[in-house]
């Protein structure tokens, strides 16, 4: 059985901070600092998840552990992002919820890694396929794009999001991704221009002087030197772990991955490279004749780059930064700007251009992640937002960010109440009225419509006359003076008038995090965010692709005298927005807390962390949680989990779970006040008694054990004692064994030296004797030896004498007859010369015809026929003769050549003409086509693979042939295989076996004398193989199958040859019928060769055409 385990086991610290006891704001950071400690990152409030920032990578995000919390209840295990997660994922997907999960904290405390880790989780969980991947890669490919453009190294953080980002992404039915929808909120565009000391500008301009190559660089005429930009500090252009060259790459495979054309990404550069231009322009003063300020350009070299970037004709720009033209209904009046002027419409320009750059780019990354189908989807929204602001110089971002945070606490207040309100309707659990802080008070201050900080502030900047902060800050002063939220130094409040910490400049508001101080300068100029009409007029005749769709309001055609609206009505107008869209979702919490300031591991800062928890409201969160019920559970997993601290419920409770969670409540006699039964959970008011249920079952978890160990002790006593019984059994039988044998090898060892002894003697007695007896006929041959050599020299020496005698009168006869001889043929010695030249002449004859033959012999071919001519006419025998033992010996020198495989081809070709010569019409034909065998390749070609398998011998020969049909004479194509054992036939599209016959049941083979290739394979009678009868086939290959089937046949019947049957009618015996198979002679019909034709029930005719 699985087992599952709970946040309760094996906990560090609290990991519920409703179940915390005592609660207070020590117990609270002193939690937190515990569980840090031991690197839990991770503790809830309820559903609300507050995560810690490591500062360093934790092995806790792994595949394993994306399994681990899959389909996993809330509180099953211990508290982590994934689980989160997983429950918004599981309640989109079964219950049809639309979902959304806030991500809130300041700069640095994690917000932008912890959306990307829920992004990852729900990626992992999701469903799989080609489409389903590219939508999740694309999905996820975006942020590394907005990170690069929208990111940036702060003193706080090195990967800072200077703007708001809501992601909604779609789903099917099914729970699968199908795009998604980004929304983007006030970009810190001032950044663009002005840097504080320690931080940097957005990534994307280091990424790019870093990491582009040189060409790219000479084409957007920029230098990787970073000094030589004016908008680029120089404090923090390199930071530490931050690699702008390889982060560089990493955007441009997002952006192609994302959707982006080239030319589309090489048209951002330029984007990029112009502003970076911009900010390298400066301006010099010069006095008209009027005695008016205007401004001039010192270095053009700048101005001309960019223009040429961004296709814009360079005298219009210039105009653009020296003039001025304010138009009121048909007037144009032109005025010069002095060089304060200037620069700030070239930073006016710069910002505007980026900012509407970083605009276009989330609106393209949209129309390539939208969903395609317009069906209705399930969203789940991610809000990744900047977190509450409190800097030592707060201005007006500071105050729009802050103005965010407050409604999104508001939201948090009103969506945890209505959720902790609906589970106990939905559980049927009385309900109790909760009183918390409720900061509406504050958000009708900064927006209500007619005395709100932001309705003032576009009324300041709407108004005639000349406008101030100064003036802002005066009408502040009279409005919201009576706030009580709301200080200020030159407010009528009489407490404030010495309030030195209260500059006169400042004002002051009490957020629901804490006070927050807001310097007035530049409120009036940010709120405006005015562009110059001139500038966007220059910008919309660039011929750059990208600029005419980012200042349409440039547009001649379309001039707009009405004023754009401000900054804060926008910003005030998309918060309205997002605060509608989370309150139609089921909303999921993520607390960010930055553990300290100097962005290091294992530091844990108690001041900065409960600054943040304040701010948070995250106290406030947790009395919500406890107002009520502090701790509920499911009565399944409860029982499951306390069971043993009653016997009745242990081990296994037969009945419905509530029924045993009421038995074990009322055997552990736990007030009836401290806990409730809902319809499917049971609900723990104080966190006390929840502790006391653990402190038990950790108490009789241990007594458990112990049982458990000492039944298991038992057992393994037992069982080493019954080995130790057994083992002595086995020794002392083996001894007993090995003492017998020692034993009889002693007795067998004693015996063996009595016999050896015994036989020794005997021995030596038989030897006494033996040698005895061989001395004496020793000694008789050697007498009779001695007296037969006595006569056979006394008989030699007689023979010698007798043929002395002999020789001597031969030789004096023989003397005596040549004397003789000569004496009479003397004159007769001449006449003997004609003979000796006869035979000189003759000897020299052939001395001469055998170097002949030497020179002239003929070629080593065996087939060669010829041979020299004979010379003279009486050597025709032995030239014949001659040339007989050449060939012959040739014949012997060509044959030792021959490999094996040749000579086995040779025997074929050798049994075919011993078969066929003479005998078959087919065969003359057949002499020069080799014997290949295997012509279906049948051992590599993958169509006959499994028929292969099947043949369980070497295949010899593999053929299409053609198998007769008795009934009408037609044929149908089978694959014939020869093996060592049998003849498989099997089908030629199927590759199934159709007939196998063994060689031992094959009778004969009937073949005709024609030019066919028809044959017969007779079975004999009785063999498993003959029930269906014997099989007519035809070939094309009929010479080399019959002489392989003969060969093979002799192999296998133990050189008893197959008996092969040639003649123009032969018997074929089909089923129980026996069918005449005759051939004829005929013409060909409609250019057909070899017809096979049925006359009747006992006869079959093949008619062969005759050949010319």
């Amino acid at each position: 059985m699985e087992v599952k385990t709970s946040l309760l086991d094996n906990m560090i610290g609290v990991g519920d901070m409703v179940l915390l006891e005592p609660l207070s704001e020590d117990s609270f950071i002193e939690n937190l600092r515990n569980r840090f400690d031991h690197n839990e990152i991770y503790t809830y409030i309820g559903s609300v998840v507050i995560s810690m920032n490591p500062y360093r990578a934790l092995p806790i995000y792994t595949p394993e552990k994306v399994e681990e919390y899959r389909n996993r209840n809330f509180y099953e295990l211990s508290p982590h992002i994934y689980a989160l997660a997983d429950e918004a994922y599981r309640s989109l997907r079964d219950q049809d919820k639309d979902q959304c999960i806030l991500i809130t904290g300041e700069s640095g405390a994690g917000k932008t890694e912890a959306s990307k880790l829920v992004m990852s989780y729900v990626a992992a969980v999701c469903g799989k396929g080609q489409e389903v991947n590219k939508v999740k890669e694309q999905l996820l490919q975006s942020n590394p794009v907005l990170e690069a453009f929208g990111n940036a190294k702060t003193v706080r953080n090195d990967n800072s999001s200077r703007f708001g980002k809501y992601m909604d992404i779609e789903f099917d039915f099914k729970g699968d991704p199908l795009g998604g929808v980004i929304s983007n909120y006030l970009l810190e565009k001032s950044r663009v221009v002005k840097q504080p000391r320690g931080e940097r500008n957005f990534h994307v301009f280091y990424q790019l002087l870093s990491g582009a190559s040189d060409d790219t660089l000479k084409k957007l005429k920029l230098d990787r030197d970073f000094s030589k930009y004016n908008y680029l500090s120089l404090d923090s252009a390199a930071v530490i772990g931050l690699d702008d060259a390889a982060n560089f790459r990493t955007v441009k495979n997002a952006m192609q991955i994302v959707g982006f054309m080239e030319d589309e990404v090489q048209s951002v550069l330029q984007l990029v490279a112009a502003v970076l231009k911009l900010g390298n322009i400066e301006f010099k003063p010069e006095s008209r004749s009027n005695g008016t300020d205007e401004s001039r350009i010192k270095d053009k070299n700048d101005l001309k780059e960019m223009c040429e970037l961004l296709g814009i004709e360079q005298s219009v720009l210039e105009r653009a930064f020296s003039y001025r033209t304010v138009e009121a209904k048909q007037e144009k009046v032109s005025t010069t700007l002095n060089v304060a002027q200037a620069y700030y419409a070239r930073d006016a320009l710069a910002k505007n251009l980026y900012s509407r750059l970083f605009s276009w780019l989330v609106t393209r990354i949209n129309e390539s992640i939208k969903a395609q189908t317009k069906a209705r989807h399930k969203v789940m929204g991610v809000l990744d937002i900047y977190g509450f602001e409190i800097f030592e110089d707060n201005s007006f971002e500071q105050f729009i960010i802050n103005y965010c945070n407050e409604k999104l606490q508001q939201i948090f207040i009103e969506l945890t109440l209505r959720e902790e309100q609906e589970e106990y309707v939905r559980e049927g659990i009385e309900w109790t009225n909760i009183e918390y802080f409720n900061n509406a008070i504050i958000c009708d201050l900064i927006e209500n419509h007619q005395n709100g900080i932001l309705a003032m502030l576009d009324e300041e900047c709407l108004r005639p006359g000349t406008v101030t902060d100064e003036t802002f800050l005066d009408k502040l002063n009279t409005i919201c003076a009576g706030h009580k939220h709301f200080e200020s130094r030159q407010s009528k409040n009489s407490k404030f008038l010495t309030d030195h910490s209260l500059p006169h400049n400042c004002f002051r508001i009490q957020h629901y995090a804490g006070k927050v101080l807001y310097r007035a300068e530049g409120f009036v100029d940010k709120n405006n965010d005015l562009l110059y009409r001139d500038m966007s007029q220059a910008m919309y005749k660039a011929k750059h692709s990208l600029i005419k769709q980012l200042f349409p309001e440039g547009n001649p055609a379309k001039v707009n005298l009405k004023r754009p609206p401000t900054a804060g009505f926008q910003f005030k107008a998309s918060v309205g927005t997002l605060m509608r869209n989370l309150q139609t979702k089921n909303p999921n919490y993520i607390r960010c807390i930055k553990p300290n300031d100097k962005k290091a591991s294992h530091i844990f800062t108690d001041t900065l962390v409960c600054h943040q928890v304040r701010y948070l409201g995250l106290m406030e969160n947790v009395r919500v949680r406890r107002a009520g019920y502090a701790f509920r559970q499911a009565y399944e997993p409860c029982l499951e989990r306390y069971k043993m601290l009653c016997k009745r419920t242990w081990p296994h409770w037969k009945g419905p779970a509530r029924e045993g969670v009421e038995v074990l409540m009322a055997d552990l006699q736990v007030p009836a006040d401290d806990f409730s039964y809902g319809r499917s959970k049971i609900f723990i008011r104080n966190p006390r008694t929840l502790f006391s249920l653990e402190e038990r079952r950790r108490q009789c978890l241990q007594d458990l054990a112990t049982l458990i160990q000492k039944i298991y002790r038992g057992h393994k006593c037992r069982s080493h004692f019954l080995l130790l019984k057994k083992s002595q059994i086995v020794v002392s039988a083996w001894y007993r064994r090995y003492a017998q044998e020692k034993k009889y090898q002693k007795i067998k060892s004693a015996t063996t030296v009595v016999q050896s002894y015994t036989r020794g003697w005997q021995a030596r007695k038989l030897l006494r004797e033996l040698k005895y007896q061989k001395r004496c006929e020793e000694a008789v041959t050697t007498i009779a030896a001695f007296w037969h050599g006595t006569q056979a020299r006394m008989e030699l020496r007689r023979l010698k004498q007798e043929a002395q005698n002999k020789h001597a009168v031969t030789v004096i006869w023989a003397f005596w007859q040549g004397t003789k001889v000569r004496r009479d043929y003397r004159k007769f010695f001449r006449a003997n010369a004609g003979k000796k030249i006869y035979d000189f002449t003759i000897q020299r004859i052939m001395q001469k015809y055998f170097l002949g033959l030497k020179s002239t012999s003929p070629p080593m071919s065996p087939v060669d026929k010829s041979w020299p001519a004979r010379p003279y006419r009486f050597l025709d025998g032995v030239h014949a003769e001659l040339r007989k033992i050449f060939h012959h010996w040739r014949c012997k020198k060509y044959r030792s050549q021959f490999t094996e495989e040749k000579k086995a081809v040779y025997k074929e070709k050798l049994e075919a003409s011993e078969i066929f010569k003479d005998k078959k019409a087919l065969y003359p034909s057949s002499v020069s086509q080799p014997f290949k065998g295997d012509y279906l390749e049948i051992t590599k070609n993958p169509k006959y693979q499994k028929l292969n398998s099947s043949v369980d011998a070497k295949v010899l020969l593999a053929d299409v042939v053609n198998k007769i049909n008795r009934a009408n004479g037609k044929g149908t194509a089978r694959i014939f295989l020869l093996t060592k054992k049998g003849v498989v036939l099997a089908d030629q599209k199927t590759g199934q076996v159709k007939a196998s016959v063994p060689l031992p049941d094959l009778a004969s083979v009937s073949v005709s004398t024609q030019n066919d290739g028809f044959f017969a394979l007779k079975l004999k009678e009785g063999s498993a193989s003959a029930i269906k009868g014997d099989f007519l086939l035809s070939s094309e290959r009929l010479i080399e199958i019959i002489t392989k089937l003969h060969l093979t046949g002799a192999t296998a019947a133990d050189s008893e040859r197959l008996n092969i049957d040639i003649s123009d009618e032969f018997l074929v015996q089909f089923n129980h019928d026996k069918v005449c198979v005759k051939f004829i002679q005929g013409a060909a019909r409609n250019g057909n060769g070899v017809s096979c034709k049925r006359k009747n029930n006992r006869l079959l005719e093949v008619s062969v055409p005759t050949t010319a």
